[in-house]
């Protein structure tokens, strides 16, 4: 709480900030409002009231414009309860995190699974889809192989058997006649 330090009464204007000085004396400067040129502003004394300051300690202008002093606050030993309420509130509310996470992770997974049970379902009809079509070429190759056989014994039978030619005996090479020999007469 605060303490008064030297009664003055200083009349505060509006437009000002009043505070106390290095020498501990009450000084105003104008606050930045619109139409005030900008850069450091003239500090002006109001009264001089010489107060010396202690450490740990905040100085400033009060309400009915006398001097008056609070005690700083540095470190913040105490308050455990209100640690406690707020760590409480944070374990509540990461625990509730923590499971909306898994719940999360959960239905992704089984999102997984079952898309991969449509994929492993959908492979299977492609694999025997592929194997019915092989099937199928197969049974197409066959059908147009017996026709083939079929088509070959029947073309056999329509054409009339072919006469072997006799081969063509050669003549027996003529022999020559040996030169008639002349008669001597």
């Amino acid at each position: 709480m605060a303490e008064i330090v030297a009664k003055v009464g200083v009349e505060k204007e509006s437009g000002y900030l009043y505070f106390l000085d290095k020498k501990g004396n009450i000084a105003r400067a104008q606050m930045s409002r619109a139409g005030r040129a900008k850069g450091r502003v003239k500090k002006e004394v109001v009264a001089k009231v010489g107060v010396e300051k202690e450490s740990g300690y905040l100085y400033f202008i009060d309400k009915k414009g006398n001097v008056a002093r609070a005690k700083m606050a540095r470190g913040r030993k105490t308050g455990g309860k209100k640690k406690v309420k707020k760590s409480a509130k944070r374990k509540a509310a990461g625990k509730k995190a923590a499971k909306t996470k898994a719940k999360k992770k959960a239905v992704r997974k089984a999102a997984g699974k079952k898309a991969a049970k449509t994929k492993a379902k959908k492979k299977a009809v492609r694999k025997a889809a592929g194997k019915k079509a092989a099937a199928t070429v197969k049974k197409k190759k066959a059908v147009r192989k017996a026709a083939g056989k079929k088509a070959a014994a029947t073309r056999k039978k329509k054409a009339p058997a072919k006469k072997k030619k006799p081969a063509k005996k050669k003549a027996p090479a003529k022999k020559k006649k040996a030169p008639a020999k002349k008669r001597k007469r």
